[in-house]
């Protein structure tokens, strides 16, 4: 007799359905209330900013410094995090241009970069921001560790007093170090640290889809000293921590004692690769020595030997104000040693020629014996009013003076430098022939230098392109690898 299939009792059926029901209630109701939840339950962040101000609202320069602290069980590259320190621009009718130097850092100013970006959207405490990088240089933070002290300057290149007051990310309050959340901080691109001006938060969901990270900041190049003189005047603090005199010191050459700080300053000149302040040396006089003021900046170390020197120079064919026809000399040179390892490398602009020899004119000079005047030369005799490449390469031996890629003399044996020397700019008189007022200017728009290689002038400029574009105005790799 064959058996029929019985049906389950629905009762048996009919707990599961309100089981699925149930779950699948809660769940919705879950996912209803996350956002809620999640806001007053955010995840632990990343990493943490810390900021103190060295100023008053009211000041020459912006003085912000930094703390990043890891607040993950991993180690977190600072190549991977990016500050945002937020400002608004002062001038009238529009806003100034701003530069940043970095003053100090525990793993060394060589490996920060920054740039300042003007907002898409500006709010009334904010319509720029001076963004801060760094290079795989600067190391990784260990769990738990702090970077240190990061100081930095933010100056208008008018140098002209700040009013930052009403600058979202300035506290006048905070003088030692605190939490910060209006200075942001991101991790690979994404939003890890503070509150931007328009309200979005680290713990926000939609930071999310934030833009894809940015390309690292390559580590400087070994052996290369560049600077593009971000500085506010002679007595910046980061002017002498990057390795540069100001001379005050009594002497020649020119008139001597006569060389004065107030003569070398920082403005924005015509011409420049990018819109910052450049090197200024400033010669000026009445006629009478007590009425003289001559200008010169150069590296303390004197270290620097064979390699590539560049320099990107304005010479001057005329005054900056009063008459001319002065005696001066525009110089880029190198020197170092005594006695047997005296060792000096000129390049000599007189456009108005002097010791009895006509200008327009350029000396390039190799010199074995300064007191006995051993040295060899060659002089261009043409006007060099305006921007130039001036170069020096040393290999070995020879020696060789290009501008603007040409090449100009070369000498060799006894006249190679035989010692580390320092680099040099000047500018000064070499006599005073009349009265009246009158002012001299020398620009300077970047100094490179590469003790690795001897490079072409197109080499020379991609490379100072490269790291400007990078925010990277100073690095002295030199220095570290000593």
């Amino acid at each position: 007799m064959a058996s029929s299939r019985r049906r389950p009792p629905r009762r048996r059926v009919w707990p599961k359905v309100r089981l699925l029901l149930l779950v699948a209630v809660v769940a919705a109701g879950g996912t209803a209330l996350y956002p809620v939840w999640k806001a007053a339950n955010p995840d632990p962040p990343e990493l943490k900013v810390r900021y103190r101000t060295g100023t008053p609202a009211t000041a020459a320069a912006a003085k912000p410094s930094f703390e990043v602290f890891n607040d993950t069980e991993k180690a977190l590259p600072l190549s991977d995090v990016t500050l945002r320190y937020y400002f608004t621009a002062d001038g009238a009718p529009g806003p100034s241009s701003y530069a940043f130097n970095c003053v100090n850092a525990a793993f060394g100013c060589s490996h920060v970069a920054g740039r300042v970006v003007a907002m898409d959207k500006a709010t009334d405490t904010a319509d720029h921001y001076l963004e801060v990088r760094f290079t795989a240089g600067a190391g990784s933070l260990k769990p738990g560790a702090n970077s240190k002290g990061i100081d930095l300057q933010l100056f208008r290149t008018d140098h002209e007093r700040l009013k930052q007051s009403d600058d979202r990310s300035f506290d006048a309050e905070m003088t030692s170090y605190k939490e910060a959340e209006k200075v942001t901080a991101y991790k690979r691109g994404v939003l890890a640290w503070g509150e931007e001006p328009d309200g979005t938060k680290a713990s926000d969901e939609k930071k999310a889809s934030a833009k894809a990270a940015p390309d690292a900041v390559p580590a400087p190049p070994a052996g290369v000293l560049f600077d593009d003189f971000s500085y506010q005047g002679p007595k910046d603090p980061a002017l002498f921590k990057h390795g540069w005199l100001v001379r005050t010191s009594k002497g020649g050459p020119g008139i001597e004692n006569t060389w004065a700080a107030e003569n070398v300053s920082f403005p924005t000149a015509e011409g420049a690769l990018r819109d910052g302040p450049v090197l200024n040396l400033r010669a000026s006089t009445d006629g009478t020595r007590s009425g003289t003021k001559q200008a010169s900046l150069g590296t303390r170390s004197g270290e620097f030997r064979d390699g590539t020197y560049a320099a990107r120079i304005h010479f001057s064919d005329d005054p900056a104000k009063g008459e001319g026809g002065d005696h001066v000399n525009q110089t880029f040179y190198t020197i170092g040693g005594s006695g047997t390892k005296y060792s000096e490398l000129d390049n000599e602009y007189m456009p108005n020629g002097g010791w009895g020899r006509p200008g327009p004119k350029l000396d390039t000079v190799s010199w074995y014996d300064h007191e006995s005047n051993d040295r060899v030369y060659r002089t261009t005799g043409k006007s060099l009013d305006g921007w130039h490449t001036m170069m020096i390469t040393v290999e070995g031996d020879l020696v060789t003076y290009r501008m603007d890629g040409e090449k100009l003399f070369s000498s060799d044996g006894k006249y190679a430098p035989r010692s580390g020397m320092s680099v040099n700019f000047n500018h000064w008189f070499v006599d005073l022939p009349f009265k009246g007022d009158r002012a001299w200017d020398m620009k300077v728009d970047w100094l490179y230098y590469n003790a690795n290689e001897s490079l072409s002038v197109k080499e020379v400029r991609s490379a100072v392109e490269d790291f400007t574009g990078q925010g990277m105005n100073y690095f002295d790799t030199v220095r570290e690898s000593r």
